[in-house]
């Protein structure tokens, strides 16, 4: 019986560059995903008007888009860094997920489940175990980063 890695929810590799310097660049996640502003605020439990790209990005903000890059860069592993394959897979429809696509979920608030589905679909293909990794984001009042837990 395989047992469960303890850092398994962590991606091995920044495949799509979404830590640059150590610091989540969080617009390049709602890119990636294609997620707008409005989106972006539904999904983080904040108003549009507040969300923004720079230091002071709401806390909110900030930790909701560090989950949704975690489990994209989870799923580049699993295509072996391939950022067009992982793209198109947030984008089309998966009957596994009720027929929608992974991008949908993550925007009607299922991302929970969708970042189980991922990580019992990488022990299932076998997926090597990454190792852990140190997110950076800003902090607000002095500018220095800090460190924080990624998933």
């Amino acid at each position: 019986m395989r047992r469960a890695h303890l850092f398994a929810n962590i991606h091995s590799k920044d495949y799509l560059g979404f830590w640059a310097d150590q610091t989540l660049q969080a617009k390049t996640v709602a890119d990636f995903v294609g997620l707008d502003r409005r989106e972006v605020a539904r999904v983080a439990g904040v108003s549009a008007a507040s969300v923004r790209w720079d230091q002071k990005i709401p806390r909110e903000v900030l930790d909701r888009l560090t989950e949704i890059a975690v489990v994209c860069s989870l799923v580049a592993q699993f295509f072996e860094g391939d950022a067009v394959k992982t793209k198109l897979w947030f984008q089309t429809r998966n009957p596994l997920l009720g027929n929608l696509s992974p991008r949908d979920m993550i925007r009607h608030g299922r991302y929970e489940k969708l970042r189980r589905f991922v990580m019992g679909a990488l022990a299932e293909n076998g997926i090597p175990v990454p190792a852990a990794v140190v997110v950076r984001v800003g902090d607000r009042s002095s500018g220095a980063p800090k460190e924080t837990a990624a998933a």
